[in-house]
C-alpha cells in the first residue's frame, strides 16, 4: 500500500499554514502550527488558462498537429503551474476545426494526464466579424455566418466542444446564440462590431462569456454607448482578460476588473506557439507573418493589431500583481476559482483546496519583488517543476 504525500504552504485567504495529504485527488487538509515553517510559501490550486493556442513551437491551429502536439503542450504548460488549459482553434475552413478536434480528442483518449487537464475545447470563431480591425487577424476567407448547424457537427467530431466566440451582429444571432446552447456549448461574445443593443440580445439568449474583453473589436469606438460598456456593465457576463501588458494598459485592466470583479473575470493568455520563443520575424498558423518585439508584443506584420500572445498565464497573473495593483488572493481567484467555475468540463473541487478536488498545487513566493513567482509545480499528483513536494 502507498502511503499519501504532503505538501505544506501558507493558505493566501486566511493566511494559516497548511499541510495537505494528496494522491492523485486532496485526501485531508490540515492546519499546522503557526509557529513552525514561518517561511513557508503559498499555496495554491494549480492555474486555469481558457484560452491556449499553442506554447513553445506547439500549435493547436497547424495543419500538421497530432496527438502528441496536444500531449507535449499539457507537459509543458504544466511545468509553468498551468495544469488546466482550453485548447482553442480559430478562425478556418470546417474540415481543419473538424481534424483540430478530433486529434485533442485522440490524445485524451492516449493519455489520462491530458484528459485530466483539459475540460473543453474553445473554438475561437469562424462566426466573428468580418470587418477590419474586430475580425483581428483572422483569416478572412473562413469567416462565415453564425451557424448552430455547424457547431452541432462539431460535436459530432468531437464532444469536447465547450465554447464558441461569436460576433451576435446579425438578426438571426439571439435565435442561433439560443441553439447553440441547446446543444450544450457555451456561446462567448467576441471579435464582434454589434452594436450595444444586439449584445445585451445575445446575452438574454444565452452568451455567458467574453472572450479576451478590450481586444477583438474596433481600434476605434464611441465614447458611449459602446460594446464595451455594455459588456462590461451586464453581471450575466463573465469575462476573459489577457493580462500580458500588451493587450490591455495597466489602467484599462484595473478598471475592467474593478468593474467585473474578480467573481466575474478570469485572466487568460491567448498565446501562441511563439510564446517562449526568441524576437524577431516569424510565421505562424495564427496570423501569419509577425513581430516578436523584444518586450513581448506580438503583432501582424505592417500593422498595430496584435496577433494573439507571446506571454503564459503566469506572465499575467504577475503582471496584475506587480503592475495593476491586485493583491494576490484576488489575483488568484481569477487564475483558479473564478475559470473553473465558468469553464465547461471542470472536474469536481478544480481551482480549489478541497477533499476531493484535483491533486493540482502551485507553490509561489507571496512577498518582495518577486511576488506571484511560481516555484513548485504538481499536476494530478506528479511533481512537474520545481523543489520535492
Amino acid at each position: 500500500m502507498t502511503h499519501p504525500k504532503t505538501i505544506m504552504g501558507k493558505d493566501p485567504y486566511r493566511g494559516t499554514n497548511l499541510e495537505i495529504a494528496y494522491d492523485t485527488t486532496v485526501l485531508s487538509v490540515r492546519e499546522i502550527d503557526h509557529g513552525l515553517n514561518r517561511g513557508l510559501p503559498v499555496i495554491s490550486p494549480g492555474f486555469i488558462d481558457g484560452q491556449v493556442n499553442g506554447y513553445g513551437g506547439l500549435d493547436i491551429n497547424a495543419a500538421d498537429i497530432t496527438p502528441q502536439t496536444v500531449i507535449s503542450m499539457t507537459a509543458e504548460l504544466a511545468k509553468l503551474g498551468v495544469t488546466t488549459w482550453v485548447p482553442t482553434i480559430v478562425t478556418a475552413s470546417e474540415e481543419a476545426i473538424t481534424g483540430a478536434l478530433e486529434q485533442i480528442g485522440r490524445a485524451c483518449q492516449i493519455d489520462p494526464t491530458t484528459r485530466a487537464a483539459i475540460p473543453c475545447v474553445h473554438v475561437e470563431g469562424p462566426f466573428i466579424s468580418d470587418q477590419d480591425g474586430p475580425r483581428g487577424v483572422h483569416n478572412p476567407d473562413f469567416v462565415r455566418p453564425l451557424d448552430a448547424q455547424e457547431v452541432r457537427r462539431w460535436l459530432r467530431a468531437s464532444g469536447m466542444v465547450g465554447i464558441v466566440t461569436v460576433s451576435p451582429h446579425a438578426s438571426d444571432s439571439p435565435a442561433q446564440i439560443a441553439q447553440i446552447r441547446e446543444l450544450g456549448v457555451h456561446v462567448a461574445i467576441g471579435h464582434t462590431h454589434a452594436s450595444p443593443e444586439q449584445i445585451t440580445a445575445a446575452i438574454t439568449a444565452g452568451a455567458r462569456l467574453a472572450t479576451h474583453l478590450g481586444n477583438g473589436i474596433a481600434t476605434t469606438l464611441p465614447r458611449h454607448p459602446n460594446a464595451l460598456w455594455t459588456q462590461l456593465a451586464d453581471d450575466r457576463l463573465t469575462a476573459g482578460l489577457i493580462a500580458d501588458g500588451h493587450h490591455l494598459p495597466s489602467d484599462t485592466l484595473k478598471v475592467m476588473i474593478r468593474a467585473k470583479t474578480t467573481e466575474r473575470a478570469y485572466l487568460v493568455s491567448d498565446s501562441t506557439a511563439l510564446a517562449g520563443s526568441e524576437p524577431g520575424r516569424h510565421r505562424t498558423s495564427v496570423g501569419g507573418l509577425v513581430d516578436l518585439a523584444p518586450g513581448g508584443r506580438l503583432s501582424h506584420v505592417g500593422t498595430d493589431l496584435l496577433a494573439g500572445a507571446a506571454a503564459t498565464l503566469p506572465d499575467g497573473f504577475r503582471n496584475v500583481i506587480q503592475n495593476v495593483g491586485l493583491d494576490l488572493p484576488e489575483a488568484l481567484k481569477m487564475v483558479t476559482s473564478t475559470p473553473a467555475r465558468v469553464i465547461p468540463g471542470t472536474r469536481p473541487g478544480l481551482g480549489h483546496l478541497h477533499v476531493g478536488s484535483p491533486a493540482d498545487f502551485v507553490l509561489i513566493t507571496g512577498e518582495g519583488p518577486e511576488a506571484g513567482t511560481i516555484t513548485t509545480a504538481i499536476q494530478s499528483g506528479r511533481l512537474v517543476s520545481g523543489g520535492s513536494a
